[in-house]
Order: C-alpha cells, then structure tokens, then sequence
C-alpha cells in the first residue's frame, strides 16, 4: 500500500498545498499513514506520520497545526526517531500583505539533533492567487535553539565528538508555489532560505519540499514526495546535503 524511503531530512517550517481549499468547513484535516513490519533475525518496524489540521477564522485568517513524526526499530534498537510539531498562523490567502507567525519544535535522532526550537514571524505577500496556480514569498526572520547529542543511539556517525549547543538568529526567505497539471493532479512545493545572523551569514540552509498530487476522489490523494536539505553550516561533522523520496496515500478529512 506504500513504498517509502527512509527521511533523513529536516523540517523546516513547512507550508504545503492540501488540495481542500474548495471545501466549505471551518476545521479541515489531512492525514498520512505509512507503517511497515518485516521479519529479518529480528522484527524491524518502521511508521511514519504527517497530519495538518487547520482552522479557519471568520477574518479570514488560518491556525495550521502540522504534526511528522518518523520511527524504525530492529528489534529494540533505534535507527531513526525523527519529527516536528509546528503551529503557524497567517491569512487565508486572501490579503497581499499579511505577518505569518510561527513556533516549532523538532528532533532527528539520526543526524544527532536532539531538539530544536524555532519562534518567528514572516511577512507574506502574495504574488499570484488564482483557481488553478499560486505563488507566495516571504521574508522575516526566527530564533533557532538547538541541542546537537552524538550520543543519541540513532546518531549514525562518529560518536567520539561532543555535544553542541546553538542560539542565534536566521534571516529566512520563503517561495511557495502550487499550480494544477490536469485535472486531479496538481504539483506544489516550498523552497527555504535562511541565512545565519552571525559571521557565518554566507552558510545558508536551503531546504525545498515538493508534492506531486493525484486525486483519486475528494477524500484520498495519492502522492509523491521529494524534499531535500543542503546546510554548509553543520554543528556536528554530518554530511551537508540530504534527500528523501517517497510514495504514499494522503487522507482528507
């Protein structure tokens, strides 16, 4: 029912196109579900989740709840404990200009990231609003928080370096961009940008998500999904660039 590759990417303030804009609800909701089990000399189990909830304010505006969380185990062992909870708050698509605020907390256990937090605001402008394509970009700017662990049991590099602790500004630039193929199929994606408040301003992190959307009927998608993270600007000695492909099923609600 899924085919998927296991993340090892980082989310990154995400806003995604869900495909229920014409759906006359206050709370809407879109949920994936992947969860494999196989045998080997041990059981290894893998699930992972991506949910948003929205809610919809009489002024037009939006509270989007964006909830990964990615697991595998061989046996009792980790191999990956990744994801994110964010809550952002902006306007429906309505306005030229509008703040977007935002506040996130995240982890990935295999690249050593223990947490990260994230509190900051945007402001977004809209470029291009019609039925079938949009375009947004954005530029502000957030307080990350991190605690980088070597000892996290998932970490899947050299464990003889030591924790690090990081807190500083970025500067982050957004473009998000959606627009329909055909009928029933519709290709969005969200590029990052965030440059460093530090002398190390010309390291920036470049994470981009896309998804390719085939509507099956009004309550499930089939989809594919590419993101990437490129970041020259590493706590730990990790490789800089990282890339996820999967397939699966997106449920409306």
């Amino acid at each position: 029912m899924f085919c998927y590759n296991l993340i090892f990417s980082q989310i990154l303030t995400i806003d995604r196109e869900n495909g229920q804009d014409s759906f006359p609800k206050k709370i809407k909701a879109s949920i994936q579900l992947n969860f494999s089990s196989d045998k080997q000399q041990k059981n290894i189990v893998d699930f992972n989740n991506k949910t948003e909830i929205d809610y919809f304010t009489k002024k037009n505006q939006v509270l989007i709840l964006l909830a990964q969380s990615d697991f595998a185990f061989n046996g009792s062992n980790s191999l990956e404990k990744n994801g994110n909870f964010q809550l952002r708050f902006r306007d429906n698509d309505t306005r030229l200009i509008y703040p977007e605020i935002v506040t996130q907390y995240q982890w990935n256990g295999v690249l050593g990231l223990e947490y990260r937090s994230v509190n900051g605001i945007n402001l977004r402008i809209n470029c291009l609003e019609k039925r079938a394509s949009d375009l947004y970009v954005s530029i502000g700017a957030f307080y990350e928080n991190e605690k980088w662990n070597p000892a996290i049991s998932s970490f899947d590099f050299s464990k003889q370096i030591n924790t690090v602790y990081r807190s500083f500004f970025r500067l982050n630039t957004v473009a998000k961009f959606a627009f329909k193929i055909a009928h029933g199929i519709d290709l969005s994606g969200v590029s990052y940008l965030q440059f460093p408040l530090t002398s190390n301003f010309l390291k920036p992190r470049w994470y981009f998500d896309s998804n390719l959307n085939f509507e099956v009927n009004k309550y499930l998608n089939f989809l594919i999904q590419y993101e990437h993270n490129y970041d020259n600007f590493r706590a730990l000695p990790i490789d800089n660039y990282y890339y996820s492909l999967r397939l699966g099923l997106q449920l409306k609600i």
